[in-house]
This record gives C-alpha cells, sequence and structure tokens, in this order.
C-alpha cells in the first residue's frame, strides 16, 4: 500500500541533498515499503517493536532488531502521531546518533508533522525542510545547538508508568495507553465466570482483558496473552504477574493474522481495525476470527467484540457452528461463536 511518510523520508536522498554515510545508518520505528527498496542500503539498520513490520523488515533483506544503543553517523525516524512519544523518539535519535551525524524525520501533515517539526527544531536547534505527499520531511545535523538538557529531559516521556490509580502500568503509544477502552470493557462485562481451561487472548495490549479474565473466571488454568507491539505486551506482563501463582501465563509477541501454534478451550479478542499508519483495515479483524478458528478445539468458544458496523459476520458464520450477538451498545456488538463439535 502507498506510504507516503515513507516516500517523504527517501526525498532527500532521491533529490541529492543528502547521501547515505559509509559508517552506516539506523532506522527508527522502521517500515518496509517500495521507497525503502529502491532507495535504502539493506545495510540499514531497522528498529521495530510491531511484529508484522519488523517481519516484513526482515522478509525485504533488513537488519532489523527490536531495539539498541549503538551509535550511527545517520539516524532516519518515522515519528507515531502521539506526541509524548514522538518527542522520547526525538531525543532518543539525538543520543543513538554520532556527533556530527544528521537525524532525518518524515511526518504527515495530517499526524501533525507542523508540531513535530517545531519539537523537532527546538531540540536540534533548526532544521532544513521539504514537503511533499501532503507530509513533511526534516533534517539537521547533531552539534553544539542541540539542547541536550531537554533531550534528556524527554527520553523518558513514554516509559512506562502507572495508570488508573496505580491499578495498571503502561506507557504513551500503546493502544488506549492511559485508559480501560471501552469495546474491552464491555467485552469482560459480559464473559461468562465459566470460562475455563486453557485460553488465550489476542490482540491483548497492556493486559487488561487478560486481567478481566483471570480475575472473573476461577477455572481458567492457563492463558496466553498475544500481542504485536512488544512495547504493550512488556506492560502486560507487569500487570498480569499477580496472576503467575495460579495460572500457567505464555507472553507471545506474535502477529495474529499469521495464524497461531496453540489449541485452546476459549479466546477473548478484541481485534484491531486499523494498521499501524492508522488506515482502515477490517481485514485485520477478519483475519484474528480465521485464526481464532484454527486454534480452537472443537466446542470452544471465540468472545469477541467489535464496531457494530464492522462486517465480521460472513466469516463468522463460514467458521463457527454457533454464531450469537450477545449484546449490542455503545456502537459495539458482543458476538459468542462456538467451533463445531465435529
Amino acid at each position: 500500500m502507498p506510504d507516503p511518510a515513507l516516500d517523504a523520508l527517501m526525498l532527500p536522498f532521491t533529490s541529492g541533498l543528502l547521501d547515505w554515510p559509509k559508517g552506516g545508518a539506523l532506522f527508527l520505528r522502521a517500515r518496509e515499503g517500495m521507497a525503502l527498496r529502491a532507495h535504502a542500503p539493506r545495510s540499514l539498520a531497522c528498529e521495530q517493536t510491531f511484529r508484522p513490520a519488523h517481519d516484513a523488515l526482515a522478509q525485504a533483506g533488513f537488519d532489523v532488531r527490536e531495539a539498541g544503543d549503538d551509535r550511527f553517523p545517520m539516524v532516519l525516524v518515522l515519528p507515531p502521531r502521539q506526541r509524548d512519544e514522538a518527542r522520547a523518539l526525538f531525543a532518543q535519535a539525538l543520543s543513538r546518533v554520532e556527533p556530527g551525524g544528521t537525524v532525518v524525520v518524515a511526518m504527515p501533515n495530517e499526524a501533525g508533522a507542523k508540531s513535530g517539526q517545531a519539537d523537532f527544531e527546538a531540540l536540534f536547534g533548526g532544521c532544513t525542510s521539504l514537503s511533499k505527499h501532503k507530509c513533511r520531511v526534516f533534517w539537521r545535523q547533531a552539534g553544539a545547538g542541540a539542547d541536550a538538557a531537554l533531550g534528556a529531559q524527554w527520553r523518558g516521556l513514554d516509559a512506562p508508568r502507572t495508570i488508573l490509580d496505580g491499578r495498571y502500568t503502561s506507557r504513551p503509544g500503546v493502544f488506549a495507553w492511559d485508559r480501560v477502552d471501552i469495546a474491552s470493557a464491555l467485552l469482560a462485562r459480559h464473559l461468562p465466570a465459566t470460562l475455563s481451561g486453557h485460553g488465550a487472548d489476542l490482540g491483548a495490549g497492556w493486559g487488561y482483558l487478560s486481567d478481566e479474565v483471570l480475575l472473573r473466571c476461577t477455572g481458567v488454568t492457563a492463558l496466553d496473552v498475544i500481542e504485536a507491539e512488544l512495547r504493550a505486551l512488556d506492560c502486560a506482563k507487569t500487570n498480569l504477574a499477580a496472576h503467575a501463582p495460579r495460572v500457567a501465563l505464555d507472553f507471545q509477541w506474535r502477529d495474529v493474522t499469521r495464524g497461531l501454534p496453540g489449541r485452546y478451550d476459549f479466546i477473548v479478542t478484541n481485534p484491531p481495525f486499523h494498521a499501524l499508519r492508522g488506515e482502515s483495515r477490517p481485514d485485520i479483524g477478519r483475519a484474528f476470527i480465521v485464526s481464532a478458528a484454527d486454534a480452537l478445539k472443537p466446542g470452544g468458544t471465540l468472545w469477541l467484540v467489535a464496531n457494530r458496523q464492522l462486517p465480521y459476520e460472513q466469516v463468522l458464520d463460514a467458521r463457527f457452528g454457533e454464531v450469537r450477538i450477545v449484546a449490542q451498545e455503545s456502537g459495539f456488538k458482543i458476538v459468542a461463536a462456538t467451533k463445531a463439535k465435529r
């Protein structure tokens, strides 16, 4: 699919304004795409904690990892929309670029490019910028004009912290990071206390729904907590630690749409329906349903919450023996789907 921000990020290189340094370059929040394949060296070090994007980069032949602390003569950044996380990423870029090296950033206009550039200039002491593809790309050498004190202040803006009166740990940038998502709360309220055996939470985020399952359903003996964003999964490990003495917990950094290796008595999920860049992708939710159906034991049940208008009924009817709408509230639907026993 088109990726205007990635296209804009490559613009200084395709126009001859910047050259790839011989000492290598780092790409924070890296995404694979046509522009990257066409214009970036495969030696580019790519850091990405979102599993589908991580796997796509690896498949394209790039050097991809989850995190690091080594320094490079150039750092590329695709910041997120969430401002605290973006500022922390700018500060990380400053700490990861070698003295005199260059930091290059691209942001869509609709995702806060104007304020992002202002933040970048405050940290680095100015920038050169271009506008194209409804995005801004801006860059600057890291030198004496950089504000090291501001960088130190911003580095911790996306750090894990307690939320909801200290009950949970989360961090800026993960889904519904500072609140309980309405849809997940609705699903938790309708879950039967009789769920038991080995279950899974698909797209578990920072662990709210898993916590509710384990609090309400005393017959659960094992739960696989499966999430594509590693930063969220690390929070889930903290939030669910109190259940570890009673229940076997398995935390999996996994792309659910590629299938599941386990076999389950029940599955709960609030599947995503937007991709990494925010575009609507109901096919992701449908892929979650297919993976759940394949992984459930005969007679096992999927409990799902979704926006009422999302077109999931066809795949549910095709994959399950019984499908029923448990509730429709606040624009959402709660679905219980049971896999046929034969």
